[in-house]
């Protein structure tokens, strides 16, 4: 099937700095991509996590729930930046008053 538009193609990139590792997720994250994203917060040592949604085109139960373990290894020591999508998603689902939740109100 043709389809108009970029592909959605997941990725994830990590960079260090001092105690702080951050993470830049672009397009979808879903239940074969969640992981992934897991694997890139937890990979490198740091007492503190940076997760940057705005790139995420798409957010599924298996990216909440990857969002939920991360607050638990990481508990008071997460940020997450959220895009549109996954904002609208966390609103959804009854996570939006989280701690961990950037919010540019």
């Amino acid at each position: 099937m043709d389809q108009d538009g970029p592909e959605n193609i997941f990725s994830a990139t990590t960079s260090v700095a001092d105690d702080r590792v951050t993470v830049v997720v672009t397009g979808e994250v879903d239940m074969s991509t969640a992981d992934g994203m897991f694997r890139a917060a937890t990979d490198e040592e740091a007492g503190r996590v940076t997760l940057d949604l705005r790139g995420v085109t798409f957010f599924d139960s298996a990216a909440i729930h990857t969002l939920i373990r991360l607050a638990e290894r990481y508990p008071a020591a997460l940020e997450v930046i959220p895009s549109p999508q996954v904002r609208r998603v966390l609103d959804i689902s009854g996570l939006s008053g989280q701690p961990w939740l950037v919010t540019s109100d």
